[in-house]
């Protein structure tokens, strides 16, 4: 391991408020006298938020609602509640105040930063093709997308707003997305993993923690989590899981299965815990061509751009092995990025060229740009490497074979060549006819390149021309198995 291996000479967890050992303040004795007043209301007006508090850790270490919920003067959402000034918000900043460490991971973690996801593809689907602005709020008067509101930010989070009489703008809560925006400043929401106000440890180490934004047609890493031996074995052999342990090393205190806290975060007997889920992650499935995780940390400004992708995958082994020997674990590698060199080579990359080279002939606004989402192969291409082409990488890195196959490369296949080769075709032959000489150089382009595409290696058997070679051994292959099966 380089750079990120720490040797565990002892491990606390998530215990005892997750790390109040290292906090800047030390733990009270007693629950203060302001929380104290706190609760001889909450208790009776809100019995369930009381009782889950009483269940935490956070009641054991004398921690109640006024050292969470405590504002300072000029605070933004500050307001003041029975003399008290406090705020609804529980920021990062706030959590800072014991969890100093944690909060630093996650603040330079991809998941603080979901929120930035103005201006995205999935963005202008949701606010303009899915939405209109008939959501008005003091915050927003000239509306909003309830699509955006409801979906998206609930997921990647919203940019919270505070009123002029104090209160928050409904657009923007509630609102628990990871990467909410929060405003103090922060970035980021630690009750997105950790539900107030039991903050339970077992909770925030299960595969459904995830399942709220990992999952769908897009990133089913929930359901392809399930599929999974991995799944198979966490929910067949629940009980000896230990969750509730303090000290939860894979390979120490539970073999029977890791879930999605194991593999990203949880402690190993050589790593500690880890808030920025991105150190064990080499591959960046999510854009058109998966990308190197350092390189993405760096186009995002993180710190952690300095630790290098194949230092991330030293990581990952490192848990591997509380399982399994070095040769799964290398074995396993090279499929997987054996998948990941497939899908760009066959359809990611011929398929970005042709989406390209036909922008011109899409439709456009006034001022000549193209109009996003306003031609069929604007959503067929999107699905293509957003939708199918996700599902076969990600299915792939944890070994869901339904998810890679089934609902990844086959839909990529039939997608690729039953509509968007057609759609191709069917610009070209539209531009051909055109009056713009424009319009007709770009379809002779268009139509080059297409030639040229279908006659390479990948895709010369939708010609009728497989190498032949190949078609004789596909051929004894066929009559093995109708000799096997007639």
């Amino acid at each position: 391991m380089k750079n990120m291996k720490i040797t565990l000479n002892s491990i606390i967890g998530f215990s005892l408020v997750i790390s109040l050992g290292m906090a800047k303040d030390i733990l009270p004795n007693e629950l203060s006298e302001e929380s104290i007043e706190c609760l001889e209301c909450h208790k009776s007006d809100d019995v369930s938020l009381y009782q889950q508090w009483g269940n935490s850790k956070h009641y054991g270490a004398n921690v109640g609602c006024y050292e969470c919920h405590k504002a300072e003067e000029g605070d933004a959402d500050a307001f003041e509640h029975n003399d008290y000034l406090i705020s609804i918000i529980v920021s990062p900043n706030d959590c800072a105040r014991c969890h100093e460490k944690e909060v630093d991971e996650f603040v330079n973690s991809h998941h603080s930063k979901a929120g930035q996801i103005m201006g995205s593809l999935d963005n202008v689907l949701a606010e303009v093709v899915e939405g209109n602005r008939g959501f008005i709020t003091p915050g927003f008067p000239h509306g909003n997308s309830a699509a955006a509101v409801n979906g998206c930010w609930q997921c990647h989070g919203s940019q919270v707003k505070v009123l002029d009489d104090g209160t928050l703008d409904p657009a923007t809560w509630p609102n628990s997305g990871i990467g909410r925006i929060n405003p103090d400043g922060s970035a980021g929401s630690c009750s997105a993993c950790h539900q107030r106000h039991e903050f339970s440890i077992a909770q925030a180490r299960r595969p459904e923690n995830c399942g709220k934004c990992h999952l769908g047609p897009d990133h089913p890493q929930k359901e392809i989590y399930d599929e999974s031996k991995h799944g198979i074995n966490f929910y067949s052999n629940v009980d000896k899981m230990n969750l509730e342990s303090s000290k939860w090393v894979v390979g120490e205190d539970y073999t029977a299965a890791p879930t999605c806290a194991t593999c990203h975060m949880s402690a190993t007997p050589n790593q500690d815990i880890s808030h920025n889920i991105g150190l064990r992650i080499k591959w960046n499935n999510r854009p058109i061509h998966s990308k190197l995780s350092h390189e993405t940390d760096e186009k995002w400004g993180l710190a952690s751009a300095s630790i290098h992708a194949d230092t991330r995958r030293e990581n990952m082994e490192d848990v591997c092995a509380g399982c399994h020997n070095d040769n799964f674990t290398d074995n396993f590698f090279i499929q997987y990025e054996g998948l990941i060199d497939l899908y760009d080579q066959k359809f990611a990359t011929p398929g970005e060229q042709l989406y390209n080279a036909a922008l011109p002939l899409l439709r456009k606004d006034s001022e000549g740009n193209h109009i996003k989402f306003s031609d069929p192969i604007d959503f067929t291409w999107f699905e293509l490497w957003h939708h199918e082409g996700r599902r076969a990488r990600h299915g792939a890195s944890m070994m869901a074979p339904d998810y890679t196959h089934w609902h990844g490369t086959y839909d990529l296949g039939k997608n690729f060549y039953s509509k968007f080769i057609p759609e191709i075709e069917e610009i070209i032959a539209h531009g051909l006819k055109s009056d713009d000489r424009k319009d007709v150089k770009a379809a002779k382009k268009l139509q080059k390149l297409l030639t040229t595409i279908l006659n390479t290696e990948n895709h010369q058997w939708f010609l009728g021309k497989m190498d032949p070679a190949e078609k004789a051994r596909r051929k004894v292959a066929a009559d093995e198995f109708k000799a096997r099966y007639k």
